[in-house]
């Protein structure tokens, strides 16, 4: 059966190649090449949709062989041979394991990225709760002091240095500066600062201080009494709005696309519980060590050296694998409209992120995550310290936590991904996160907003919302929690006022997830728009 692609505009290929009379008065549609049909199959297209030959031209009268070029488009290309197979086709991109070679080189080093940040991840986190709240002279009630008023404003210097940074280091100049001074500083806390902890922490300074004002300041006299624990508290904290929001979203964001993203950002949440459920096993198992130790010695000071060379060789790694993916990987096309933007100074920056509808309703989804899932969090904690006083079983017991974790996690990526191709992003986006969609739902949500960003808003944007809002949540639930304390006692009594604040957060979700989808589709349509004229100009 033989069939011809007819393309409005552009030469056609005849059924039956012949050599015919080519009169100059004629018109395009007269104009043939004369070729064999055999030999057309093994003519190569060039990458601008071209290909150069020569051809015969038959003229009245006499028939010569002449040196003339012709073109052939790629849509003439797909005119059909005899057999109803294209005559000319790109040659298939080579595959493994059923991607493609190029997207296989990005997803795995990615994945691998994502397990060893989150697994570092979930050692530093339950290490920070075991240092300041199992420590002498304190208790789970510093959490909120030290989420309001240390980690908040070290976070928002943080991501006005990073703004800053950003506009003057390349991104990969930019990665290393930050994640280098994390591992340095957590590889230096287990063999410098904890053995050095009971010189270098003003203990009796800090008691005097208590007698003086009262158990009430029992709270804010700690982070001056145990400062170098709440220094590994912050940095911790950090490590997951820096390392994980701002650093491997922000490069998973660069060299992805949304196909690309929709069908794996899923998967790497898959990766996260893994590495949940190895790090949980991982912490309980450096916390036992104390049972196979003599009398005397200080079996948690041996097991934070154990799991802080763990998370430096993690770093490292990292490190590793984000040189690899820039060095053999190419970035995907973007829209060429999207790509520069006048450099803004600080100030200009916050102003432009704060005028941005589309920043606003991320931060709002950021926040209200924030504070929803904190607000429990100090009584929750208290009761663990009541249960488990000594620092070694505390850390088993979040071990045991984050394994359990991590298994309901997996569980929950099983049914995000067909939540996402059944239903899309604004579906997966409504759904209000228990701590177990964390990674299976809100992360992937968030991170494809960025994509169809430009560059500019994409980098100061994750800066704004991952470093500062991220922890801006976690401080609003501490000031709430604060505020009910001051107000009606305890956290018991002021459970249903609570109640009423979290609807108030959940409406809040709902309106900018809303409003989000909206905006979102505008502009993958507009960058789908903007490629296709591209490539027509092209």
């Amino acid at each position: 059966m033989e069939a011809v692609l007819q393309t409005k505009g552009l030469l056609s290929l005849p059924s039956n190649p012949r050599s015919r009379f080519l009169n100059p008065s004629q018109s395009l549609r007269h104009r043939v090449l004369s070729i064999k049909p055999n030999s057309l199959s093994a003519l190569p297209l060039s990458t601008n949709g071209f290909q150069k030959f020569n051809g015969v031209i038959s003229r009245p009268g006499e028939i010569y062989q002449k040196n003339r070029t012709f073109h052939i488009c790629k849509a003439e290309a797909a005119a059909a041979g005899a057999d109803g197979q294209p005559v000319f086709s790109e040659p298939e991109k080579p595959k493994f394991l059923g991607l493609e070679a190029v997207t296989f080189k990005k997803i795995v080093p990615l994945g691998l990225m994502f397990f060893c940040i989150l697994f570092n991840y979930t050692i530093l986190r339950d290490t920070k709760d075991v240092l300041v709240v199992t420590a002498k002279g304190s208790s789970a009630e510093i959490i909120p002091f030290l989420k309001t008023w240390v980690n908040l404003p070290m976070a928002v210097g943080f991501m006005l240095l990073y703004t800053k940074l950003a506009n003057v280091l390349s991104k990969e100049a930019l990665f290393y500066s930050v994640i280098v001074p994390f591992i340095a500083f957590f590889g230096a806390f287990g063999f410098v600062l904890y053995p050095l902890s009971n010189y270098i922490h003003p203990q009796a300074f800090a008691d005097k201080l208590l007698d003086m004002l009262g158990p009430r300041f029992l709270g804010p006299l700690a982070i001056m009494r145990i400062w170098s624990f709440c220094l590994f508290y912050v940095m911790a904290e950090l490590w997951g709005s820096v390392v994980i929001s701002v650093l491997f979203w922000g490069f998973a964001n660069q060299i992805t696309t949304v196909e690309e993203a929709k069908r794996f950002y899923p998967l790497f949440g898959l990766g996260a519980n893994v590495a949940l459920i190895f790090s949980g096993r991982t912490v309980k198992y450096f916390s036992n060590m104390r049972k196979n130790l003599g009398p005397g010695v200080d079996g948690w000071a041996i097991s934070l050296k154990a799991m802080m060379t763990i998370v430096v060789v993690m770093g490292l790694a990292i490190c590793g694998l984000y040189w690899w993916v820039n060095t053999f990987v190419p970035l995907p096309t973007r829209s060429k409209k999207k790509k520069e933007k006048p450099k803004m100074g600080t100030m200009e920056s916050v102003k432009f992120l704060v005028s941005s509808r589309y920043i606003r309703d991320l931060a709002t989804l950021v926040v209200a995550y924030g504070i929803s899932i904190n607000l429990v969090e100090v009584t929750w904690k208290s009761k663990l310290k009541a249960q488990f006083p000594s620092p070694n079983e505390y850390s088993s017991f979040m071990g045991d936590f984050s394994t359990a974790t991590g298994i309901m996690t997996f569980s929950m990526m099983l049914l995000s991904q067909f939540i996402f191709n059944k239903y899309g992003w604004g579906v997966a986006a409504k759904i209000t996160r228990p701590k177990s969609a964390k990674y299976s739902l809100f992360d992937p949500c968030k991170e494809m907003a960025y994509i169809p960003l430009d560059e500019d808003t994409k980098v100061k944007g994750k800066a704004a919302i991952d470093v500062v809002c991220n922890p801006l949540g976690k401080s609003g639930g501490a000031l709430i929690q604060q505020f009910m304390i001051l107000t009606f006692g305890s956290l018991a009594n002021s459970t249903p006022y609570l109640g009423g604040i979290l609807l108030v957060i959940v409406l809040a979700w709902l309106a900018a997830a809303r409003s989000l989808e909206t905006q979102f589709n505008a502009l993958r349509q507009e960058e789908e728009l903007e490629k296709e004229m591209e490539r027509g100009g092209s």
